[in-house]
């Protein structure tokens, strides 16, 4: 990776970054090699280096030297004459224009000829800082990229095609870092300062933010970005990537239109809520569907659905409202089915008694490396919210409530895979009992570093496949074989 370059003494307005992207006619930060950064984005020479680069390489560094200065040049002016107040009335044309004029006038006096291209790049990045999230932009417009990671000014990581890898985009300073930041939470209604250094947030196009400062990011402002999928996956996409094969699907299908309660478990990033909206496709459009959520990311494929995102307490520790009561709200509005995005607090003990009492079908996520574990962190956030009741209740309690444990992960090679499907079936003797219907079984690792393996069936029948009978949906005996697939 390239050096950022940086100067001495940065001023107050020094806002900006190297511009980002190589080409302005795509949205992708990364090209076909590993890292993408404009031609003048690296480093300069550091002093005492210079003797060691060869004249060619000398003559490009001073040329991105004189390109960063265009751009500092230009980022003042804009400041100066730019009537920001009336941003929101002017057209993406008119401030271009304005950048560009501006740049016009100060490249005469600058050693070099700006082309097209570096004229191009400099104006896009501008127009960037002045309109929209500075060098985040394309990263955000990227729809290839799942997740943005940045771990100080000059540290930024994306998720891409399952792969993390990191970027040549890099903020100027930690200022200008929190000034983007400022201005995403601002956008939302939030805020975040020494008083309350974090933040979690959901941005206007669906993706959600967390981030914390100084003092409690210790070496420099640390900030995701989870970007969600403008169009649902289906169900029938998944089989076609690989998560899952065709049987589970049909037996997923008969599931959810039965109304089994269902908990979807897995770790961070494994697709939970993608596989919980394109469950959302099996549900009846008579039926009324209720979401409550911390941070407002599902998109069910449904029309009859309210959602509901729970608020933090304002800076005077006042008006704060939780996931629970979202949910004891949701139990007076006549749902059908509740959906709670992730259950991870006190609410876990009224969404189990909804799927007690007249809310079959209800489903939501929980983070847990297996079927068993998910029972069990259950258990531990019900002791942890103060309810006292035995443990033999207790899970009594749970396998009422739960029916059907679908864990899903992500693999090493960023393939994401249902690697079990999971009925309770009720307690014994204190115990919670379990069949596992499918799994996914790993049989090694490709040369290209993919994951090989296969789904099986247990050859188990299912428990509720007498309800599965009674409510319409007819299951071939064949997909519960004992079939490697």
């Amino acid at each position: 990776m390239f050096r950022k370059y940086r100067e001495s003494q940065l001023d107050a307005e020094n806002l900006y970054s190297a511009p980002v992207g190589n080409d302005t006619t795509t949205n992708s930060p990364l090209p076909s090699g590993e890292t993408g950064t404009l031609p003048f984005s690296h480093a300069l020479p550091r002093p005492g280096d210079e003797d060691e680069i060869p004249p060619e390489r000398s003559v490009e560094r001073n040329r991105r030297r004189v390109l960063v200065e265009i751009l500092k040049q230009t980022h003042r002016t804009l400041l100066e004459t730019l009537n920001l107040s009336a941003l929101e009335r002017a057209s993406e044309a008119d401030i271009r224009k304005v950048i560009g004029d501006i740049v016009k006038e100060l490249a005469p006096n600058q050693s070099i000829v700006l082309s097209r291209t570096d004229r191009d790049q400099i104006i896009d990045q501008l127009y960037y800082e002045v309109t929209g999230l500075g060098p985040l932009e394309v990263l955000i417009k990227d729809d290839s990229i799942a997740d943005i990671l940045i771990n100080g000014p000059e540290s930024i990581y994306v998720e891409q095609n399952g792969i993390l890898q990191k970027t040549d985009i890099q903020f100027s300073d930690e200022s200008h870092l929190l000034r983007i930041l400022q201005k995403i939470v601002s956008m939302v209604g939030r805020r975040i300062d020494e008083m309350n250094p974090y933040v979690d947030a959901r941005l206007p196009d669906g993706s959600r933010l967390n981030a914390m400062i100084w003092p409690i990011a210790v070496d420099g402002t640390i900030v995701s970005i989870r970007k969600f999928r403008k169009d649902s996956l289906s169900i029938e996409q998944l089989v076609a990537f690989g998560a899952l094969s065709e049987n589970m699907a049909a037996f997923l299908r008969a599931a959810v239109s039965c109304r089994l309660n269902i908990i979807i478990s897995g770790g961070t990033g494994s697709g939970k809520t993608t596989l919980l909206n394109a469950l959302s496709a099996f549900i009846s459009p008579r039926e009324r569907v209720l979401t409550v959520e911390d941070t407002a990311e599902l998109n069910l494929q449904q029309d009859h659905v309210c959602r509901m995102e729970s608020r933090p307490p304002n800076i005077e520790g006042r008006g704060e409202v939780t996931q629970r009561d979202c949910l004891r709200n949701a139990l007076r509005m006549r749902p059908d089915r509740i959906i709670v995005g992730e259950t991870r607090g006190d609410e876990v003990i009224d969404m189990l008694q909804a799927m007690n009492t007249g809310h079959d079908g209800s489903m939501t996520t929980i983070h847990a490396n297996s079927a068993r574990d998910a029972a069990s962190r259950l258990e531990n956030m019900i002791a942890l919210a103060g309810f006292d009741m035995p443990l033999d209740a207790l899970r009594r309690q749970i396998a009422s409530a739960v029916n059907l444990v679908v864990q899903i992960s992500r693999m090493q090679d960023g393939s994401r895979r249902i690697t079990s499907l999971t009925e309770i079936t009720g307690c014994e003797g204190g115990v919670l009992s379990m069949q596992e219907l499918f799994t996914f079984k790993h049989t090694g690792t490709a040369p290209d570093g993919r994951v090989e393996g296969y789904f099986v069936n247990s050859g188990v029948r299912s428990h509720f496949s007498d309800r599965f009978g009674r409510w319409g949906v007819d299951l071939p005996e064949a997909i519960y074989e004992n079939d490697r697939r």
